[in-house]
């Protein structure tokens, strides 16, 4: 079941990376410098987030792994 579950989160975890990355481009085209600014900030911390939930479920699947043996 676990191999289910971190099948499921890191297919999650993919969609919202790429959502945030599409949202970059768009962000010069709003033409106001301060709010691009804040939002490339919030972007970036957002990135930084779901690379840490894509780790820990690489962590949690190498953890059955080494049950298994």
């Amino acid at each position: 079941m676990n191999s289910e579950v971190i099948t499921e989160m890191r297919s999650r975890a993919d969609q919202i990376s790429r959502l945030v990355t599409e949202l970059h481009p768009l962000t010069p085209k709003l033409g106001k410098p301060e709010a691009q600014s804040e939002i490339l900030c919030a972007l970036f911390e957002l990135t930084k987030q779901v690379e840490v939930v894509k780790k820990q479920l690489l962590r949690v699947e190498k953890d059955d792994s080494s049950k298994l043996l």
